[in-house]
């Protein structure tokens, strides 16, 4: 049992990382075995994970009091039950396919509710969010788009070129052939 003073502890910590997160999911993981517990947190260690992410089982009184007066306070009705958070300091959108994924594979893991960009995400919302691309791929398609229009000048700079040098060669063969 935790004393008031570890309480108050915990709940500067937590309020300290809610500041700095991109976003946090709120779950309840209710029936999920040890080795689940495992596997989910191996997946969020994992790269698909979007980078830093944080996962703990915390007390509701705690989680209460540390989103009392701040944004974040709006997940607050979701605290109830036996409650996990998710917490990522990176790509929200990764941590999000993986927390969704997980609970389509392991169906008593039940996401209650996300906090991104400053308000509260319903469930609809989650899961859109777990659909739209990762960060990198995004930086990917960005890359490939600025550098199609410089591939695609190179290409016509070369083209007439190779029009005169085709038109010469066809020439060479008429008059080789016509003797």
């Amino acid at each position: 049992m935790l004393t008031r003073s570890q309480k108050e502890e915990q709940a500067v910590e937590l309020r300290e990382k809610f500041a700095r997160a991109t976003s946090v999911f709120v779950a309840d993981y209710r029936g999920i075995t040890v080795d689940q517990a495992n596997l989910l947190r191996a997946k969020l260690r994992g790269e698909d994970a979007g980078g830093e992410v944080e996962y703990q089982v915390t007390k509701n009184s705690v989680l209460r009091r540390a989103t009392s007066d701040s944004p974040v306070e709006v997940l607050s009705d979701a605290f109830n039950g036996p409650t996990a958070v998710a917490i990522s300091y990176g790509d929200p959108a990764a941590l999000a396919k993986v927390l969704v994924d997980y609970s389509k594979e392991i169906e008593v893991f039940e996401l209650k509710g996300a906090f991104l960009d400053g308000r509260a995400l319903d469930d609809s919302e989650i899961q859109t969010l777990a659909t739209l691309p990762s960060l990198d791929e995004l930086r990917g398609k960005l890359v490939g788009l600025l550098q199609a229009p410089a591939t695609k000048l190179v290409r016509l700079m070369k083209e007439p070129s190779g029009q005169v040098a085709r038109l010469i060669e066809a020439r060479r063969n008429a008059l080789e052939q016509a003797g």
